[in-house]
């Protein structure tokens, strides 16, 4: 689970990136005259941030466990997701508002230059080398953290075509309130985009999962794990890229405490096996025929095809 020293120098790399291509974007915007190049300069500014904010998760969740922190500081990623969500929606909160008043003001705006449109060409080369770099280095070290911030940049590329649209219709047909329009729906989109990367962040924060077919998964792995009766209680949580998964088993209370201990292990190893990125499966023992069941978290294979949330 340790975070290698190209995904610290990956970080880095897009810090450079984004912040060369922002200050391209914001000071060519203002000398064209192009709210939407500036609408784009703000959203590679924040990407300044959330590659910031991978570089410095990348190195806490190096830091070794302790007695607070007993599961280490996976979770580190996630916080910071939390906290750079926040962050991009404001910046794209202020960009919307600023636009609203220059609609609304009628302000006469001159006609952007055709440098708004060589920017943002460029901008769209430079996004693409980022995000083909960022996810090969992601799946070089198994690093989503990596591999999202590379999909991000993608994405960032696909709003420069739509700027470089809008502004080659603005320029075409000399309108110059569709510039400001396409600042508008910019703006629009990176808080639609905050948003959704606050609620993803809250699955992981309250010990979910974004793939509740994982269960099914574990249940029909387990089948094939001779002497294991009635698996229940099954909770899976996320802490970084790994899964930590804790269950319980029944098993022939008649059998030695040695055939119990290496049919948990076969049940650990094969979960292990079926599912990727698993860190560590906790199994607890029961004697078959165990009649305690007012257990309050957890799930079982009854719970999972019933749509049952709690084992009974």
């Amino acid at each position: 689970m340790k975070t290698k020293p190209d995904i610290i120098k990956a970080s880095w790399v897009s810090v450079f990136g984004n912040a060369i291509l922002a200050l391209l974007k914001l000071i060519i915007g203002f000398i064209s005259g192009s709210f939407a190049v500036i609408a784009d300069g703000i959203d590679s500014a924040a990407d300044i941030i959330s590659s910031i904010v991978t570089l410095v998760a990348a190195k806490i969740v190096l830091k070794p466990p302790n007695i607070r922190f007993s599961y280490g500081y996976e979770k580190a990623d996630t916080v910071g997701t939390k906290v750079l969500s926040m962050l991009i929606f404001l910046a794209g909160a202020q960009l919307a508002i600023s636009t609203t008043q220059k609609l609304i003001s009628q302000e006469i705006v001159a006609i952007p230059s055709m440098m708004a449109i060589y920017v943002t060409l460029f901008s769209m080369a430079g996004k693409i080398l980022l995000s083909l770099y960022l996810k090969y280095t992601g799946k070089k070290h198994s690093s989503n953290l990596l591999e999202t911030l590379g999909i991000h940049m993608r994405n960032d590329m696909l709003i420069s075509f739509t700027v470089l649209l809008g502004l080659s219709a603005t320029i075409f047909f000399e309108i110059a309130i569709l510039d400001k329009i396409i600042a508008l729906l910019i703006s629009l989109f990176i808080m639609y985009e905050a948003v959704k990367i606050f609620m993803r962040s809250n699955v992981e924060l309250m010990d979910g999962i974004d793939d509740p077919q994982l269960y099914n998964k574990i249940f029909d792995a387990i089948k094939n794990v001779d002497g294991v009766k009635n698996p229940h209680r099954t909770r899976v949580r996320k802490i970084g890229s790994y899964y930590m998964v804790n269950l319980d088993i029944e098993v022939d209370p008649n059998i030695s405490v040695r055939k119990a201990h290496d049919i948990a292990k076969d049940v650990e190893n094969i979960i292990k096996t079926s599912l990727e990125r698993v860190y560590d499966v906790m199994v607890h023992i029961e004697p078959e025929g165990n009649q305690e069941r007012d257990e309050k978290f957890g799930l079982s294979e009854e719970n999972i095809s019933s749509g049952k949330k709690r084992t009974k």
